[in-house]
């Protein structure tokens, strides 16, 4: 069976164009052949094996896919591949280093914001988002912060408690 990855990136010869896109995701440097219309959600998950980038909706409102675009928080199921040339991206998988948890994985894990995990990486990303710019957000700001990714799971409150564990812990670890 073929995915829609697949499907999309005809292989050369078929007549289908292709474009050479450079991304730096993770903080590596990769150069990819991508089709014009390839959604960005399915370079990383199928292209570059980065399946921690879901996608739920393909309408941009669950926020399973979210990813961090030049440290911005964006949903790459309506971006398209090509837009990505020359910028930066950041996927769940570039949360933690080999030997420990980020603070925001770790705090997910602390506070119980985990159930099914489907909407986890891309709510993780909302919080990196927003710690990266405030270190000590109000819980008001964390839910405004994710307001945009749905959990169909829970209610919310463990979610935003682990983003404010994350919070205190980088603050505690920066001093």
């Amino acid at each position: 069976m073929t995915s829609l990855y697949d499907e999309v990136q005809a292989a050369p010869g078929e007549g289908v164009p292709t474009r050479r896109v450079t991304i730096k995701v993770n903080g590596d440097d990769r150069t990819v052949d991508v089709e014009p219309r390839l959604l960005l959600a399915h370079l990383l998950r199928q292209g570059l094996k980065l399946t921690g980038t879901h996608t739920g909706c393909d309408t941009s409102n669950c926020g399973a896919c979210t990813i961090l675009f030049d440290g911005r928080p964006i949903k790459s199921c309506t971006m398209l591949a090509v837009q990505a040339d020359g910028h930066s991206l950041e996927t769940v998988e570039g949360l933690a280093s080999a030997s420990e948890l980020h603070p925001i994985q770790e705090g997910f894990k602390q506070e119980h914001g985990l159930h099914c995990g489907f909407c986890t990486p891309g709510m993780m990303l909302a919080a990196k988002a927003l710690l990266d710019k405030n270190d000590n957000p109000t819980e008001d700001e964390v839910r405004w912060a994710l307001s945009g990714n749905l959990c169909r799971c829970t209610g919310y409150q463990n979610i935003v408690k682990s983003v404010l564990w994350a919070a205190e812990k980088m603050r505690a670890e920066s001093k």
